[in-house]
């Protein structure tokens, strides 16, 4: 038996306000801006003929140039006690630019460390630059087996 075409009216109705807009929690919200960030990475921690060579990649996305980056970490031994402080001075870093930068530590045994630590941005300096931004965008990871964070 066919259907008239008046029956199939509702069903037309029901089906085209079915497909009217999306209601608001099924669209997406947009993404957040990015966060402004330093990212250093412990990339390779290997002995030299002065004693440990720490290999960083540093990214500059804090969205203006560093004329002036440094760093106090403090290098921990096997028992976790601190074997000794110093500063790594990563000198210039372009906004949106990574940089490898190596530091030889004499006297240090790459196979005893355990843990580097940032203690604290000793310079941190640029146009529009405020001294804290440094630490406070300062993202951490390490490709090697030596814990490495702030």
């Amino acid at each position: 038996m066919p259907r008239s075409k008046t029956s199939l009216r509702p069903l037309t109705s029901a089906l085209a306000m079915s497909l009217g807009p999306a209601p608001a929690w099924t669209q997406s919200a947009p993404a957040p801006a990015p966060v402004p960030a330093l990212t250093l990475e412990l990339n390779a921690a290997q002995p030299s003929d002065k004693g440990c060579r720490l290999t960083f990649v540093v990214n500059n996305a804090l969205g203006a140039d560093l004329s002036k980056a440094a760093f106090e970490i403090a290098l921990f031994n096997q028992a976790g006690v601190v074997d000794r402080l110093t500063v790594l001075d990563f000198n210039n870093l372009p906004a949106g630019k990574t940089k490898v930068t190596r530091f030889d530590l004499a006297g240090a045994d790459c196979g005893k460390l355990s843990r580097v630590l940032i203690n604290s941005a000793t310079e941190c300096a640029g146009t529009g630059v405020e001294p804290a931004m440094c630490m406070r965008g300062l993202k951490t990871s390490t490709k090697t087996g030596i814990a490495f964070g702030i």
